[in-house]
């Protein structure tokens, strides 16, 4: 496997498949500014900038480096605290702001925070430079959104954040025309760029196939191997189970499971793709779901995370399912041998953690009915914090209008699946819980002892089960308000800490 880290050719003969970035980072190139805080992607200390080929530069983004898998950065550039700078006895600008902001305490955290608010000028700073203040705090939120202090707080840390966005963008010094090396030859025989065995250690392998026919054929070779594309929640396995995962297949070098294609019939999303790509492919089709994008996870868990994993997880309380669910979502699912079906998302869960999919199957794409998009659509997210944190409720609401009336409605956090509120939603499209701009709460009322009865949830660390049945009934009311206010051309308040 070959890579650059901070700007040092780099090749690796041997190393374990389950690998993450953080232990080879501190156990192999000793760069101990990377630190290990949660080893679960939560507390952004370990946060470092990954440079992939784009269109004749690099294109760099922020990751937390305990629960990325190193055999996913085939050729790919590394950066971490250590090479942020011009020389070795220089400081970079953001280091230097957050020295004069008073920014840093104990330290612990500091590094990644400034790896993240690097990104951040390096990515949008020659146009950042000209925003408003509003626009330039906004996005120093969200890209310090995965960096947890609870020494300085965040009040010096935004202020070295926007004090180095109101200067002229300074390009760091890695970023250089650096080419890639090519890939490796492919696996058995096949040509260049369709397969490489990035890590092999004898006891494990970590393979990365360009093509989907590479990859049915590593599902032949392979039924165990597990699939990663972001390993935002695999890798926890390894971090916080210990587990091992000794044959991995990487799916983000397949350019037709990581394309987001948007046509006058549907929206296919690949479900390889990230979640920062799809805000910025969707921003005009979907605001409603690039709005809770920004509530999922953080920048640097969306650098990664993709739709597919959100699905196929099969998590209770994941947050891209109830929204796919409302919107009558289709997956295309294929096998090793190259055959394809399509599935209901309504019927692809069939008990907690589990799924339609068998052994050599595999989920490439996520498909959504251009006009489910024109209705109006309600998501809200409920935890504990607002940014970087797992749902305790998620409720997706959506109503086709006045016209035909038909409701649907999903959660998430509420049953052992994300689940459609089946009976609730035929209750409220037969009733006219909407009439001439008002809401009939009797009717509301009937609703939520439906859903009372349709939904079991459970106590955990996050919520009672008490509280998520309130919190369900009180979003259901919330959305229907707001449908019913849009609807007689009412405006509606702006949703608090809204940071775009």
């Amino acid at each position: 496997m070959r890579l650059v880290v901070n700007n040092v050719p780099v090749e690796l003969a041997e190393a374990a498949a389950d690998l993450t970035l953080l232990q080879y980072l501190r156990s192999q190139q000793n760069l101990m500014g990377t630190k290990e805080g949660c080893a679960s992607g939560d507390c952004g200390a370990c946060t470092v900038l990954v440079g992939r080929q784009s269109a004749n530069t690099m294109a760099y983004s922020a990751v937390n480096a305990c629960i990325c898998p190193l055999g996913s950065l085939q050729d790919c550039h590394i950066v971490t605290v250590e090479g942020l700078a011009a020389a070795p006895q220089e400081m970079h600008p953001v280091q230097t702001a957050m020295v004069e902001c008073h920014g840093s305490q104990c330290g612990f955290c500091t590094p990644g925070f400034v790896v993240s608010l690097a990104g951040l000028q390096l990515a949008g700073g020659a146009d950042l430079a000209e925003a408003d203040i509003a626009v330039q705090r906004a996005a120093v939120i969200d890209a310090i959104s995965g960096n947890l202090c609870r020494c300085t707080g965040y009040r010096p840390i935004i202020d070295a954040g926007l004090s180095v966005l109101k200067k002229p963008a300074q390009v760091a010094s890695f970023v250089q025309n650096w080419v890639p090396h090519a890939p490796l030859a492919g696996m058995n025989g096949e040509p260049a760029k369709t397969c490489s065995r990035n890590l092999s250690d004898g006891a494990s392998d970590y393979w990365q196939p360009h093509t989907e026919a590479a990859l049915q054929h590593l599902l032949v070779e392979y039924p165990q191997a597990r699939l990663v594309a972001g390993g935002t929640d695999l890798m926890l396995e390894v971090t916080q189970q210990y587990k091992s995962l000794p044959q991995l297949i990487d799916l983000n070098r397949i350019e037709s499971l990581c394309a987001v294609q948007i046509n006058n019939d549907e929206i296919v999303l690949g479900a390889a793709a990230n979640y920062s790509a799809m805000e910025k492919a969707l921003v005009d089709h979907s605001p409603e779901f690039v709005a809770l994008l920004a509530r999922l996870g953080s920048r640097q868990i969306r650098n990664r995370g993709t739709l597919g994993g959100n699905i196929c997880n099969a998590s209770p309380i994941a947050d891209a399912p109830p929204y796919l669910l409302v919107m009558d979502a289709e997956l295309e699912i294929v096998d090793s041998a190259g055959n394809a079906r399509r599935e209901l998302l309504t019927n692809f869960y069939r008990d907690y953690k589990k799924t339609t999919l068998v052994e050599g199957e595999y989920l490439p794409r996520i498909r959504i009915a251009r006009a489910q998009l024109s209705q109006p659509l309600k998501l809200f997210k409920i935890t504990k914090r607002y940014e970087d944190d797992i749902s305790a409720v998620m409720g997706a609401f959506c109503w086709s209008g006045q016209t035909s009336n038909k409701f649907k409605i999903a959660f998430g956090g509420m049953a052992a699946i994300p689940k459609r509120a089946s009976i609730t939603e035929q209750f409220l499209s037969n009733t006219s819980w909407y009439v001439a701009g008002d809401v009939d709460e009797e009717i509301l009322a009937q609703a939520c002892d439906l859903l009372r009865s349709e939904f079991s949830p459970l106590s955990d660390v996050r919520a009672s089960a008490a509280y998520r049945m309130a919190m369900a009934c009180n979003l259901l009311k919330k959305a229907c308000y707001e449908f019913a206010a849009e609807a007689s051309g009412k405006s509606i308040e702006e949703r608090l800490f809204n940071h775009a």
